[in-house]
């Protein structure tokens, strides 16, 4: 019975175009097997690799650069902490990265080499040939779309760092034209001049995915946080949102909404993802396979010598933890994410390394 409904699931989700959850915010999904989009350990750009079933990858061109990142990062020609996610409508790719290179610190001048000032969104056709908007929050309100609105700064060229942006559509977004549906895009910020810490933020991006709302404060626990990673869980109808907390208790822990703006729950402290002991862990990206009921939770543990970028299991409601294994056959894997592709994605993909 168990293996008469893993075939009907494949069935319905390969003849599906786009696959959408129960949810007014929601990143659609399409193909059985799998792309995973990440920062190499190797550089300062974005890498692919692909696979069937979620266990065994294979680089696309051998784990190089996918497109310039000195043409496509306009800041400091670095793409770091890829995400990438299907438009709402399914017609194109988009993708948000770090635009930060700490081997430029010294050019740059930045006072460290954890220090950056923006993000690049990126959009293609084809998932080969991608072009991008760079925001460099170091110019203030004027780079945003409502420059008019309330600033959470009193002076943005202090900013030193924009972390790890991710990707949510939302259709229940209403612009001021009245025009319904954005993509809530949220990262962690520091200005030292102004706040002790990381805190996390959002903004939403329009249709375009070239124009972006000024910054609100998505919560603030007290403490330094980043890495965010935000999936919708059709068992409990609640969003979960992983996080690395810089500070206290290592591990990544999860924290709960019923609404993308929050009010977010306090991290829970007595299931969260610690296998790791006191080595610290960070980039964490959660996602499902067709079949399955429970969810695979990929994290980099940067502590050890060589790194480990693991894959533990979790079950429906994202709780219980457990099987943690390094990712098979993938060059220089770090912080990144997953999407579902189809068998043509797929093939246009391994035709790179021809």
């Amino acid at each position: 019975m168990k293996r008469l409904f893993y075939i009907l699931s494949i069935i319905a989700i390969t003849l599906s175009p786009c696959t959408a959850i129960k949810s007014n915010a929601v990143n659609p999904q399409k193909g059985n097997y799998f792309l995973y989009c990440h920062m190499s350990d190797k550089g300062q750009w974005t890498a692919f690799a692909v696979s069937k079933d979620a266990e065994h990858w294979q680089d696309i061109k051998g784990g190089d650069s996918i497109f310039s990142s000195y043409e496509l990062a306009r800041i400091e020609g670095g793409t770091r902490d890829a995400y990438i996610c299907r438009s709402h409508d399914c017609k194109r790719y988009l993708m948000v990265t770090t635009d930060m290179n700490n081997s430029m610190t010294r050019a740059l001048g930045k006072k460290s080499a954890w220090d950056n000032y923006g993000i690049d969104l990126l959009t293609s056709d084809d998932l080969i040939n991608w072009k991008s908007v760079t925001f460099d929050y170091r110019k203030g309100t004027s780079i945003f779309c409502d420059p008019e609105s309330e600033s959470v700064y009193k002076d943005w060229s202090t900013i030193n760092r924009v972390w790890a942006p991710q990707i949510f559509w939302d259709d229940t977004y209403v612009w001021p034209d009245g025009k319904r549906g954005g993509y809530f895009i949220y990262y962690s910020m520091w200005n030292r001049g102004e706040e002790a810490y990381d805190r996390m933020y959002y903004s939403y991006a329009d249709e375009t995915f070239t124009k972006l709302t000024q910054p609100k404060p998505l919560f603030d626990w007290g403490y330094a946080t980043i890495d965010a990673d935000i999936n919708y869980v059709e068992a409990d109808g609640m969003f979960h949102m992983m996080i690395k907390k810089e500070g206290g208790q290592p591990g990544l822990f999860t924290a709960t909404s019923k609404s993308l703006t929050g009010p977010w729950s306090e991290p829970v402290e007595d299931d969260y993802v610690n296998f790791e002991g006191k080595k610290k862990c960070e980039g964490v990206s959660a996602f499902q396979v067709p079949g399955e009921d429970g969810w695979r939770i990929a994290y980099i543990e940067y502590s050890s010598r060589p790194k480990n970028y693991r894959i533990c299991r979790a079950d429906k409601f994202m709780r219980n933890f457990n099987s943690p294994e390094n990712i098979k056959g993938v060059t220089g894997p770090q912080h990144g994410s997953f999407m579902r592709i189809t068998n043509k994605e797929y093939k246009r993909l391994l035709k790179l390394n021809k």
